[in-house]
């Protein structure tokens, strides 16, 4: 297989083959996704039989002066041990990363099931929108995530919010995956992101564009979330940050689309995708509880929240009778005890 060329004549690393071993533990069995600077990969952990993992390579511009490679590479180090102490319902778990040669790997939970953007498009094949209440819900859980992530210290920026990058996995719990452009928003530090780029234009804020030197925070993030959530609703991407800059006019409004969207969900989203980051909501909770109001505790997936016994009494007898028979038996025994 052929490596890619970039603009600038920098060739990206020679995909690993099926059956290739890395680190004596992982081994390659396809490649699941494919970037500007490596190769995302389906690989088996040796060392723990049945376990899948998603191995990201990085491979760091070799056109780019010694000491900012040496940067990076250090850079990449840093924040992956971060990341490696992370742990969320919704977000993958990075268990190990390390370099071979020139590339560097980050390891994670390999996660099953279909992304929201393959979810959205079989709904657009079949003349349908997404129902509200579920990408509501699905809100509602990447909300959870990315008030983990910014709440670190110091803050963790994804920078990589879209369709594509959350997955519903088959017991309905969303993840948000791909680390690729984690930011760790240290203090006075000027940093280098895990795998240089921009995001996907259609997500992106307009102080992105300019790489780590824009002023990115936490409501860069915020503005590819309402991004994502106007995508999901419409069946249609949104114009991105440089045309509405140009033309206001070129955002259409998601009613004029979906006419079934409330005008509460409308106005939240909207607010996120402001180009301007003051005018976004300053805070993930903030743009939640704006989305959501009241229905930020009851609109979570149901099968993520925990069922009360009292569920299954009505909807099976026979468990019916197993708890109407463990509480006589408890009772009885208080009984005797107070005698």
């Amino acid at each position: 297989m052929a490596s890619g060329k970039r603009r600038d004549n920098y060739r990206m690393p020679i995909p690993l083959k099926t059956g290739d071993v890395l680190r004596g533990r992982y081994r390659i069995r396809r490649i699941i996704g494919q970037g500007g600077m490596g190769c995302i990969y389906l690989a088996d952990d040796m060392r723990l039989e049945g376990r899948q993992t998603a191995l990201k390579e990085v491979e760091h511009d070799r056109s780019l002066p010694t000491e900012m490679v040496k940067e990076a590479r250090e850079q990449f180090l840093r924040e992956a041990t971060v990341l490696a102490r992370l742990d969320h319902p919704n977000l993958p778990k990075v268990s190990d990363f390390f370099s071979v040669g020139s590339l560097d790997y980050l390891v994670m939970d390999y996660i099953p099931g279909k992304d929201l953007r393959m979810l959205m498009m079989e709904a657009r094949q079949n003349g349908e929108f997404l129902d509200e209440n579920l990408v509501l819900s699905w809100a509602n859980q990447l909300a959870d995530a990315l008030t983990y992530l910014h709440s670190q210290t110091p803050p963790i920026l994804h920078r990589d919010i879209k369709p594509s990058n959350l997955k519903q996995t088959p017991t309905g719990l969303i993840k948000l995956v791909d680390f690729g452009l984690v930011k760790v928003l240290a203090p006075g530090e000027i940093t280098i992101t895990i795998l240089q780029g921009q995001g996907t234009a259609l997500y992106t804020p307009l102080e992105q564009y300019g790489g780590d030197s824009g002023h990115t925070d936490i409501r860069s993030d915020i503005f590819a979330f309402g991004s994502t959530l106007y995508h999901l609703l419409t069946n249609t991407p949104p114009a991105d940050a440089r045309e509405r800059f140009l033309h206001p006019e070129s955002l259409i409004p998601m009613q004029q689309i979906n006419p079934e969207i409330s005008p509460r969900t409308e106005k939240a989203i909207l607010w996120a995708m402001n180009l301007h980051p003051d005018d976004r909501p300053p805070t993930i909770k903030a743009f939640q509880e704006s989305l959501l109001g009241d229905r930020v505790a009851s609109i979570t997936h149901p099968i993520t929240k925990p069922r009360h016994p009292s569920d299954y009494l009505s909807t099976n007898p026979e468990r019916t009778l197993l708890w109407l028979s463990v509480g006589f038996t408890v009772f009885s025994l208080l009984a005797a005890l107070l005698r």
